[in-house]
Parts: C-alpha cells; sequence; structure tokens
C-alpha cells in the first residue's frame, strides 16, 4: 500500500497536490523522479522556479509532455501591492497623523520591496513580529525600519 495515495480524495472530487518550489534547481534525475511520481500516482504536481524553467523543462520531452500549463508571474505594480499591503495592515481610526505615518509606511515598503513576493512576505512577517514583541498596533516607518534592519535589506 502506498503510503501517498489517500483513496478518500478519490471520491470527493479533490485533488491532492505535490508542490515542488525552486525546481529550477532539480538535476535530470531528479526531474526524472518527478515524471516518474506524477505516472505512479494520481495526483497533481505543481512545480515553481525561476523565470526560464519551462524551456529548461522542454529539453526533457517525457516530462515536458504532462505539463498542463506554464504560468509566470509578474511583480505587483506599487499600485497593486499599496492595495494589498492596505489590506493587510489597515489604517487605524485612531491616527492623530490623519494617516499619513502608516501611508508612508506602506509607500515604504512597496519601495524596499519592489513588488517582489518573496521580499514582500519576508518583510511583513517581520513586521508583524516587530508589532507582537513591543505591543504596538499602528504601522509606521519606524517598524518598518526595525523589520528591514532585522532582515537585512537594503534601502
Amino acid at each position: 500500500m502506498d503510503p501517498f495515495i489517500h483513496r478518500e480524495s478519490r471520491s470527493s472530487g479533490r485533488t491532492e497536490l505535490l508542490i515542488i518550489d525552486e525546481a529550477d534547481r532539480l538535476k535530470t534525475a531528479g526531474l526524472e523522479q518527478v515524471r516518474d511520481y506524477f505516472d505512479r500516482h494520481t495526483m497533481g504536481i505543481i512545480l515553481i522556479g525561476m523565470p526560464g524553467i519551462e524551456k529548461r523543462l522542454a529539453r526533457y520531452p517525457q516530462l515536458y509532455s504532462r505539463i498542463g500549463f506554464a504560468h509566470e508571474y509578474r511583480q505587483l505594480t506599487p499600485e497593486e501591492l499599496t492595495a494589498v499591503l492596505t489590506r493587510r495592515f489597515p489604517p487605524g481610526n485612531d491616527e492623530a497623523d490623519g494617516g499619513l505615518a502608516h501611508a508612508t509606511a506602506i509607500a515604504t515598503i512597496v519601495r524596499i520591496t519592489g513588488g517582489n513576493f518573496r521580499l514582500v512576505d519576508r518583510l511583513t512577517t517581520q513586521i508583524e513580529r516587530v508589532q507582537t514583541v513591543n505591543a504596538l498596533a499602528g504601522l509606521t516607518p519606524e517598524i518598518v525600519d526595525t523589520a528591514r534592519r532585522a532582515l537585512l535589506i537594503g534601502h
């Protein structure tokens, strides 16, 4: 009996997924194992990698023929990132400065990360840690700067 096959998922209408991050780092033997695993199991596989991974995978026709589609995510625009960050860090209702510190902090995050998903996630997670450790409710440029310095991110 294969421990990776969950019989209940077949009848539930749901599809199990194997997600492989940094798939662009896999060597030929690793890619062949992914193909073999896909052939032996009833599950979907998501390969996440750097731009250009699709061209590399195209050199392996047996694996490439099993790829349903490829999608390249672009970096968020400053407007898109501002909307996401404002939702994650909503401005407080009692801000004495009319929300200027909050807006400046959001703009600082946008500038520092440049829309890079991974960097946005790392920085916002660190911001939340700084807020929790210091029992801070609002978002200020000082909090963003403290989180940035803790992660050793450049200006």
